[in-house]
């Protein structure tokens, strides 16, 4: 019989970093996420899917004007593409995940790296899991293609971003 798991969004946070200048890191959040995993036992050996969505409206970088920069047409197009979609479907060895991620109206494949931190009961009955899980991604696939030149010739904003995320989910009785 199938599992649900659900997010645990006050135990769970979705990550992102981008060079800038090409010689400092900048790292951004999304603060509206959602995660939804079905399995075939407890112990993920066997997973079914893996449903997220993020709203891009909700991304934070500590600075309000990048923000409302990353929200426009040079970027994620927040209002044409109001989400950020992954939909995984191959859970191998607790390892890796593999499957769809889409941002804007590209749809790729992509190949998470997945920590299993473990499976424990909460002292309110609630059996939860935790995983680290992390990626890189080409922006430029996802046609997020913006960029400035310093007049040293510097690049603004790096092709590569490391995505990072530290996720627990609650089983679904």
């Amino acid at each position: 019989m199938a599992t649900k798991w659900k997010i645990d969004t006050i135990h769970s946070e979705i990550q992102f970093k981008v060079k800038h200048l090409m010689i400092s890191t900048v790292t951004g959040s999304f603060k509206d996420f959602d995660v939804e995993v079905v399995t075939d036992d407890d112990n993920f050996n066997n997973t079914a899917s893996v449903q997220f969505e993020a709203a891009v409206a909700s991304i934070d970088t500590n600075n309000s004007q990048r923000d409302e920069h990353l929200k426009s047409a040079d970027f994620f197009d927040a209002e044409t593409f109001p989400k950020i979609r992954f939909e995984g479907n191959d859970f191998q060895s607790n390892e890796k995940l593999t499957g769809t991620l889409t941002i804007k109206d590209v749809s790729l494949p992509f190949i998470l790296d997945v920590e299993y931190g473990g499976n424990v009961v909460d002292p309110y009955g609630q059996q939860k899991v935790g995983f680290t899980v992390s990626g890189k991604i080409s922006r430029k696939d996802f046609g997020l293609t913006w960029n400035a030149t310093t007049e040293a010739g510097t690049i603004v904003v790096g092709n590569d971003i490391r995505i990072q995320a530290e996720i627990q989910l609650i089983k679904q009785v």
